[in-house]
């Protein structure tokens, strides 16, 4: 992943409300959520919704797919495990970390 595409992705995360719309999405999975379920379960209004969707998509950690007449937002998983790659990409000194943050 690029640094520029890091940075994109990094940026659209420092925020609680959009972090907390893209935790959602990874939770729902492949089948994602529609703008309306996402507003509901973490109380965001819908004109505030809208712009957070629009950063994490200009950033690719979401992908909005038509679902005849709705919009259904799903996480990008390729982002996300290139984001995650890149930020451990060098991590004790090239050998795997363990899931507690050791060097393996």
């Amino acid at each position: 992943m690029e640094t520029k595409h890091v940075l994109s992705a990094m940026s659209a995360l420092a925020q609680e409300s959009r972090l907390a719309v893209f935790r959602l999405l990874v939770q729902a999975g492949p089948a994602g959520m529609s703008p309306g379920k996402i507003g509901e379960q973490l109380g965001i209004p819908a004109s505030s919704l809208s712009f957070h969707l629009k950063e994490l998509a200009h950033a690719s950690l979401v992908t909005p797919r038509q679902d005849g007449r709705f919009v259904i937002y799903v996480a990008n998983f390729g982002t996300m495990n290139g984001l995650v790659g890149f930020l451990t990409e060098n991590c004790c000194g090239g050998n795997a970390c363990t899931p507690q943050g050791r060097c393996a």
